[in-house]
């Protein structure tokens, strides 16, 4: 029994680089509240945050990096060399990490929580917080190959940090439900739903791998007034995409020093000023007439609903993005892609898909990373909507501050200017207050990105 009458709270766990966090994940998309208890382990050595100077002073500066912030491969590799470092380094983090989830869990609407900790079973106060464990398992083999390929280790290091863990078999023992994870997220996703149907008092959910009911066959598009520039390179699946990657918004026809002909009402060249008449030439033939060019009509607006997608409308989706971006992108990329994050889709009156995004809410800052439009109609609505959506989720996952990052290369006063109106301002370091945001938002400032901001809410995580 959990320490909330009103709350079902599952403490989810398991060894390293066995897909917790896809779990977490996909029980998030069910109606679940998700607590990353990893995640806010890192908040609490950030610079300003109770277990920074604390671990400083038993670690040494050596494990700062340039800008004063920890190291975490440093760290790791002396923690997971050491155990007695280890036990140390959770000495001071779990109190405040501990206190952190019982603030997030309290103040959740959701009447089911998930609790994703590695070190659940070995921490008491978690495991009297939690109605049920559950355990994510993988093979050894899968367990490396996501260490080496996904988090860039060598096969020495990974083999070490799986060395490190507390066996398994501790974990599978103490499990009230066993979630296998060795590579195919559908069949992951079938099992998640299976178990979240044993959850007293929950809804039921089908539990099918590829159901896309309400996804009716996407319509052949409609002519854009503007045809989209060809993409400039092919860019990494949602799979395998960086953090924060460019965002492939569909952008529109560049304002920006256009041509003459590109003007509404200009006219396509100077007209020809009439030469000199010369005594015994032969008199210069009329200069033609200026045609002008007609002024495009203004794209067509829309109604729009946004919902949340479901990991069974992964086709759909798909090939919308193929279809916009003109990058291929199958149900697999986006089946993938749901381990890390959400897509809400903006739907027209006919239940067609106009616009898609990506985004993720994790240690309470949300960011967009995929903005995908349907180019032939007007973007104003179908922007508002989103973002307003975007907002409603991310309080309902008590987010404190949402990034946007456009790519610089799209990034016009259509696709820019219903952002702003929406309260984001261009995001400048001076403005960030907060360490676990200021390092969120470094990692959007580059040349390719043209990142907005806004503030959600005040901050809930004040001792963190």
């Amino acid at each position: 029994m959990s320490l909330w009458k009103d709350k079902y709270v599952i403490g989810l766990t398991g060894n390293i680089a066995v897909g917790k966090s896809l779990v977490r994940q996909m029980l998030q998309h069910l109606g679940a509240y998700p607590v990353d208890a990893d995640g806010l382990a890192h908040q609490v050595i950030l610079p300003g945050a109770p277990g920074y100077l604390p671990t400083v002073e038993m670690f040494g500066k050596i494990i700062l990096d340039e800008n004063g912030h920890v190291n975490r491969q440093t760290l790791g590799a002396i923690v997971f060399t050491i155990p007695e470092a280890l036990t140390r380094l959770e000495a001071i983090t779990h109190p405040v990490i501990n206190n952190a989830i019982m603030t997030l869990v309290s103040r959740a609407k959701q009447t089911v929580i998930v609790i994703e900790a590695i070190k659940l079973i070995e921490s008491p106060n978690l495991m009297k917080a939690v109605d049920a464990v559950w355990v994510v398992d993988a093979s050894p083999e899968a367990q490396l190959k996501r260490l080496i390929e996904r988090r860039k280790m060598s096969p020495e290091e990974a083999r070490k940090r799986i060395a490190a863990q507390n066996p398994q078999a501790e974990k599978l023992q103490k499990a009230a439900v066993v979630i296998r994870n060795d590579g195919n997220p559908e069949e992951t996703w079938k099992h998640v739903q299976l178990a979240w149907n044993t959850i007293p008092g929950v809804p039921k959910v089908k539990t099918t791998a590829t159901e896309t009911e309400g996804m009716p066959a996407a319509k052949p598009p409609a002519q854009p007034a503007v045809a989209p520039p060809p993409p400039s390179a092919p860019s990494a699946t949602p799979a395998t995409q960086p953090r924060m990657p460019a965002v492939p918004v569909q952008p529109a026809a560049s304002t920006e020093n256009p041509p003459a002909a590109a003007l509404p009402g200009a006219t396509a060249a100077r007209a020809p000023q009439p030469t000199p008449s010369v005594p015994g030439s032969q008199p210069a033939a009329p200069a033609s007439k200026p045609v002008p060019i007609p002024t495009p009509p203004p794209l067509p607006a829309v109604a729009v609903n946004v919902r949340r997608g479901k990991p069974g409308e992964t086709d759909a989706i798909a090939k919308f993005i193929t279809r916009v971006s003109g990058k291929e992108v199958d149900r697999m990329d986006i089946m993938l892609a749901f381990g890390q994050k959400s897509y809400l889709l903006a739907m027209d009156g006919a239940s067609t898909i106009v616009g898609v995004v990506g985004w993720q809410v994790e240690n309470l800052i949300t960011r967009v990373d995929e903005i995908y439009l349907e180019p032939s109609i007007a973007k104003e609505t179908v922007i508002g909507a989103l973002v307003s959506a975007i907002e409603d989720h991310s309080r309902d996952l008590q987010s404190e501050v949402a990034f946007i990052a456009l790519p610089a290369a799209s990034a016009t006063a259509e696709i820019v200017t219903p952002f702003i109106k929406g309260g984001y301002q261009p995001l400048k370091m001076e403005d960030v207050k907060f360490p676990a945001w200021r390092e969120a938002a470094r990692e959007l400032l580059n040349t390719e990105t043209r990142p907005l901001m806004k503030q959600l809410r005040e901050r809930i995580m004040k001792p963190i």
